[in-house]
């Protein structure tokens, strides 16, 4: 009978390595926070040209994005309406996700070290169970 992987590595360390890391990466990803200050007015881009500090704010590129719905309407085969339109969308979402922040909730290193353990634990045993594994061990 073939193991986990199709090699002669055990099946039971394949399942118990896949439940620890299963749970440890829950635990941990249950840990994090993830925070964003993202509104209308949240500068999204900053240059500075000409001595002077400019930004561009979230409401901003909606500017263009009516623009290019305007023209899309209007002509849609207009290559200048579907660039102004896209080019805004894509930088509103490049925004949103470049404001987004990721923290660390308090935790006492009891449950850190349960976190850790499950998870690389788990993936030293899933990975063992997917190496072949020889009828003999070597006698030290």
């Amino acid at each position: 009978m073939r193991g986990a992987g199709g090699t002669s590595g055990g099946l039971g360390q394949f399942f118990i390595g896949l439940i620890m890391m299963c749970g440890g990466f829950y635990l941990l990803l249950n840990a994090i926070t993830v925070s964003s200050s993202f509104g209308m007015g949240m500068r999204l881009y900053g240059f500075s040209a000409m001595g002077g500090n400019y930004s561009v704010t979230s409401g901003m590129v909606m500017i263009p994005f009516m623009f290019g719905v305007g023209i899309i309407f209007y002509n849609s085969k207009n290559p200048i309406g579907w660039i102004l339109a896209l080019g805004s969308i894509t930088g509103l979402i490049f925004g949103v996700i470049s404001s987004i922040r990721f923290s660390m909730r308090t935790m006492t290193s009891f449950d850190l070290i349960v976190i850790l353990v499950l998870s690389m634990g788990g993936i030293g045993l899933f990975l063992r169970s997917l190496k072949k594994m020889d009828a003999a061990m070597p006698a030290e």
